[in-house]
């Protein structure tokens, strides 16, 4: 199995802005003091600026177009509503947020396929709304794809037991722990796994603090190493900075790229920076206003498209 595809899908966003039905348990979201138009406006460069670097080095971004009418302000982050595989099946996922719900799209499944895309099964996990259990594609499942294994940091966004139905679904072995972070003195929940936690071919970026079992934090340490990755920790502080929502992906030649926003690249210190590009360059792009207001970065906005061509 690919861990890393040479295409994504970015959808371009048309009403941007802080989200205040995920604001409930996503810490990583802060008021801005200017209009919503501003806010998308500001966004929309943003966006544009990353998917130019993106293509600039042969990623092959498919850009989608957010629907107005639909008033999906979280729409920029669609990794958490649709997974793609390379045996051509299709995830779709409970989403806490009800006004997220909106963004799964089947035109966009339906483009793919004019694309050349092959989809041979879509299993849809969405049901589990209406029981209020949810889990949030990939940013609540962190996949290593080479190795079968699926990391999961439980939350109000990941429920265990989905967890569970999707790794048998999908064949891999659950990785399950805990992780958290300072909220006004408070430990609480980290909303998605991918915010703490990267994976790539031969390194994991990942917040080890943020796992405060011990036991746990010894388990996920112990499932990397055995698959031979090399741990690159980061500290809470570099997490708040978006420094583990990070994504690897192929461009020209096959050639590996670890893209995340510039927030997290200033925050890393000389040695982690070269401790990632032992294995591959990396691409950062301001991404300011989304982070701040859509509390997701870079990974957030890639859904990874594995997909058969036809």
């Amino acid at each position: 199995m690919l861990q890393t595809t040479n295409t994504i899908l970015m959808i371009r966003p048309v009403n941007f802005r802080m989200n205040e039905q995920t604001a409930i348990n996503n810490y990583f979201q802060e008021a801005l003091d200017i209009k919503n138009a501003e806010i998308n406006s500001k966004a929309q460069i943003e966006f544009d600026d990353l998917v130019v670097k993106l293509r600039g080095v042969g990623v092959n971004v498919i850009v989608e177009h957010d629907d107005k009418s639909m008033d999906t302000p979280d729409s920029i982050f669609p990794n958490n509503w649709v997974s793609f595989h390379e045996n051509g099946d299709v995830g779709l996922y409970p989403m806490f947020a009800a006004n997220r719900r909106r963004e799964r799209r089947d035109d966009i499944l339906t483009n793919l396929e004019k694309e050349g895309f092959q989809i041979n099964n879509i299993i849809d996990y969405t049901s589990a709304e209406d029981e209020g259990f949810f889990l949030e594609g990939t940013g609540s499942l962190l996949l290593d794809r080479m190795n079968s294994k699926a990391y999961c940091a439980l939350s109000a966004r990941a429920d265990e037991d989905l967890f569970i139905e999707f790794c048998e679904d999908f064949e891999y072995t659950p990785v399950i722990f805990k992780a958290y972070q300072n909220v006004d003195d408070t430990r609480l929940p980290i909303y998605h796994t991918n915010v703490m936690m990267c994976l790539a071919e031969q390194f994991s970026v990942i917040c080890l603090d943020a796992i405060d079992d011990k036991k746990e934090r010894k388990q996920v340490t112990k499932s990397l190493k055995a698959d031979g990755k090399t741990i690159i920790v980061i500290s809470e502080s570099q997490m708040h900075q978006f420094a583990g929502n990070m994504l690897q992906v192929k461009g020209e030649n096959d050639q590996r790229y670890l893209v995340m926003s510039k927030a997290a690249h200033d925050s890393l210190t000389s040695k982690q920076v070269a401790d990632i590009e032992v294995f591959c360059p990396i691409i950062s792009s301001s991404l300011e206003t989304i982070e701040t207001c859509g509390g997701g970065s870079a990974r957030c906005m890639m859904a990874e498209v594995f997909l058969p061509k036809t």
